[in-house]
């Protein structure tokens, strides 16, 4: 590999669940742009393109498309533009989570059936469908990642039904990293620590756990979006051609803790 030349030089992919300057998604956007990649950008609703056009300029002015994950129709299109401007992608970054807030903020023994099909749906299964309108662009191979959380496999309070939600998140990485290996199509979750984006802020007390995380972790320093970024775009690169199926933590070490 020339060590002159950008990480991801020559790289396209797919990038969706921006929202704003604090997503996790603009994080990973940032440092991929940063690396050498050319993007396409998945918003979910048209309340945030406010305050997404602005950052455009600092990602190389992406083409952005309206997604909401839960229509079929919109979800194909994505990919379409994709077909249509490439031919072909590298790399999609999965950044999308949602449940309704009485689900959220309740037990998960009072969880309503309605509120665990939409946790689900948003959460977990459009990574699935994703990754199956991904495969037929991946004609030379690529990486798909999605975003999780320590309390996928840790009662983490106040995270709630969510738990469950990115428990079946990874199982589903580790069982598309098997069924897409063979062509080449890497799969992996990243599990970030506590950082206060929008989709955080409908955790209850999330200030409490993102200050308890900061204290008590090895490193002792909050995790950032740009830190994301980061390992994004190292499991993207060539230099991880040989790993699949991770739960990579970006939490300071905060999982290693009892």
């Amino acid at each position: 590999m020339d060590a002159s030349l950008p990480l991801l030089k020559g790289k396209k992919g797919i990038v969706v669940g921006i929202a704003n300057e604090n997503s996790i998604a603009y994080g990973c956007a940032k440092e991929i742009h940063n690396t050498g990649a050319e993007l396409l950008l998945g918003y979910g609703t048209e309340k945030s393109e406010p305050y997404i056009q602005p950052l455009l300029a600092d990602l190389g002015n992406p083409d952005l498309v309206l997604c909401d994950v839960t229509d079929d129709e919109q979800l194909e299109n994505l990919f379409q533009h994709a077909k249509d401007k490439w031919g072909k992608i590298d790399f999609l970054v999965h950044c999308i989570a949602f449940c309704p807030k009485d689900d959220l903020f309740g037990r998960v023994t009072d969880c309503s059936r309605e509120g665990f099909k939409i946790a689900m749906d948003i959460s977990c299964y459009s990574f699935i469908r994703m990754a199956h309108l991904a495969e037929p662009l991946m004609t030379d191979g690529g990486t798909l990642l999605t975003m999780t959380y320590y309390g996928s496999e840790k009662v983490v309070p106040n995270y709630n039904i969510m738990g469950p939600v990115k428990a079946a998140l990874e199982s589903s990485v580790r069982y598309l990293a098997s069924d897409l290996g063979s062509k080449g199509i890497r799969v992996h979750a990243l599990s970030p620590g506590p950082i206060k984006t929008r989709a955080a802020s409908g955790i209850d007390h999330f200030e409490a756990l993102l200050n308890a995380s900061a204290e008590h972790t090895p490193i002792q320093q909050q995790v950032t979006i740009e830190d994301v970024g980061d390992v994004a775009v190292g499991m993207i690169s060539d230099s991880a051609k040989s790993l699949t199926g991770h739960i990579a933590y970006v939490d300071s070490g905060y999982h290693i803790l009892g």
